[in-house]
């Protein structure tokens, strides 16, 4: 590539910290850590933020591509990809000794020296494009108004540009579903019914995805893709809602298509997404309490879920760490409450299920270095979790642990997370062609009348 081709990319800290090896992903052209993003790393890689594992292994990296180089090797800029082809190189600037042109925000000091530091490219080589890549909605506002050219966004984890496009887990045709086939083989397989129909029937098939229509009692999954035909495994719609899981029925056929992967034992990847107030807990709950002390399928059920400041707020919480982590769960107690409702005591009955199930309230930051068998893991909250975190996690599993992910794409409480860029986004994407995994969207709120007015109107 051309030398004035060559962009020069300033990384914000908080990319870092949202993918540690980033910096393998500019391999034509030049990386730009400023002296301030150390800094920031080497103040969050000691503290009990759940952040503080990235930002160790981001240190590790730059080490390991450092550490022969002299200080004005380093300065100047080095290949950080010696083996391959790429031209592209890595730097440190020292951001503190530059003249200071931005000074907006007192108490945001490292981000006013990091802005310096684009700006001084920009003037240092004008003939060449210097992009500030941040995650901060804020930040990238700050940097154009303080002259910076240009600013963009971190996609390289971005598998879909609209999260209209994010796939449903189904897909429901108008009117009735064999009226569009020429040509069926229907064959019988230890009772269940299976139909060969070419291709084109369904636009871009994957693994386990449903199929619906709007004038008959059809519904079926995908089972198998070849090259010409896909087979399709018979459910019936008035199955599908008849199935019962700790005495909870689906309310509508969504629900319907969800308690059918969650009760499914060659299925060991459930992914929920869905509205507040869906039945996306509720019904992992039960497909939970089923699997686990009626069918003995799981010796436990681990539930765990991410919080922001977990790591800074769970030490002052009293008790031991499923104590602690009662408060964040609130959702699942409320399930189980619910659940058990009309018992004659709920209290005790609630007592005797945790100990019968052997359910375990776990923090997500005690989660990493464990190996789980023979458990059914219910991950709540999966929308606020990075494609990294959402790695660690599932790579947990061992041997018979079936685990659900859940989430509403609609409330993202992290600051660097959109929709698009959430890791429960980017795990219904790389799953689904995962013969083992099912992805169901759950429609209509079915909580209240209040919840569903307040959904669609608020």
């Amino acid at each position: 590539m051309d030398d004035r081709k060559r962009k020069i990319f300033v990384l914000d800290t908080n990319i870092l910290l949202h993918e540690p090896h980033a910096i393998f992903s500019f391999q034509e052209h030049d990386v730009v850590i400023p002296m301030t993003v150390l800094e920031e790393l080497d103040r969050i890689k000691d503290s009990k933020r759940d952040v503080a594992r990235d930002a160790r292994i981001a240190i590790r990296t730059l080490e390991d591509i450092f550490k022969e180089a002299t200080p004005e090797q380093i300065s100047e800029g080095i290949r950080f990809n010696t083996e391959a082809k790429s031209t592209g190189t890595l730097a440190i600037l020292a951001d503190f000794e530059l003249h200071e042109t931005v000074k907006a925000f007192a108490d945001k000091a490292g981000d006013n020296r990091i802005l310096n530091a684009v700006i001084h490219l920009q003037k240092k080589s004008a003939s060449r494009d210097v992009v500030l890549v941040t995650k901060d909605i804020n930040m990238r506002l700050r940097a154009k108004g303080a002259g910076v050219r240009y600013v963009e966004d971190y996609r390289t984890d971005q598998l879909i540009d609209d999260v209209q496009y994010l796939t449903k887990g189904f897909v429901q045709c108008e009117g009735n579903f064999w009226d569009k086939v020429d040509e069926v083989n229907s064959i019988a397989l230890a009772g269940k019914t299976h139909h060969l129909v070419h291709q084109s029937t369904i636009e871009q098939p994957y693994i386990n995805q449903y199929v619906l229509d709007t004038d008959s009692d059809f519904a079926t999954r995908v089972t198998r893709i070849e090259e010409e035909s896909i087979t399709l495994k018979d459910l019936g719609r008035d199955k599908l809602m008849s199935r019962r899981a700790w005495d909870i029925k689906p309310k509508n056929i969504y629900q319907g298509m969800a308690l059918n992967a969650l009760l499914d034992p060659d299925i060991d990847l459930v992914i929920l997404t869905g509205a507040a107030g869906s039945g996306k807990t509720l019904l992992a709950m039960a497909a939970a309490l089923e699997q686990s002390v009626e069918q003995k399928m799981f010796d436990k059920i681990i539930v765990t879920r991410n919080t922001p400041e977990i790591g800074e707020s769970i030490g002052f919480l009293p008790g031991n760490e499923e104590e602690k982590m009662l408060p964040w769960l609130a959702a699942v107690t409320d399930t189980l409450e619910a659940l058990h409702k009309n018992d004659h005591c709920t209290e005790g009955s609630l007592r005797y299920i945790c100990d019968k199930a052997n359910i375990q309230f776990k923090s997500i930051n005690f989660m990493r270095g464990r190996s789980i068998q023979n458990a059914f893991v219910l991950l709540d909250e999966c929308q606020n979790l990075t494609a990294s975190q959402i790695k660690t996690i599932i790579t947990r599993c061992g041997e018979g642990t079936k685990i659900v992910c859940s989430g509403n794409l609609a409330q993202i409480d992290s600051p660097y997370l959109t929709p698009v860029t959430s890791g429960l986004t980017y795990m219904v994407e790389r799953f689904k062609n995962f013969e083992g995994s099912a992805n169901v969207h759950l429609n209509g709120v079915v909580r209240s009348r209040l919840a569903e007015f307040a959904e669609e109107n608020l």
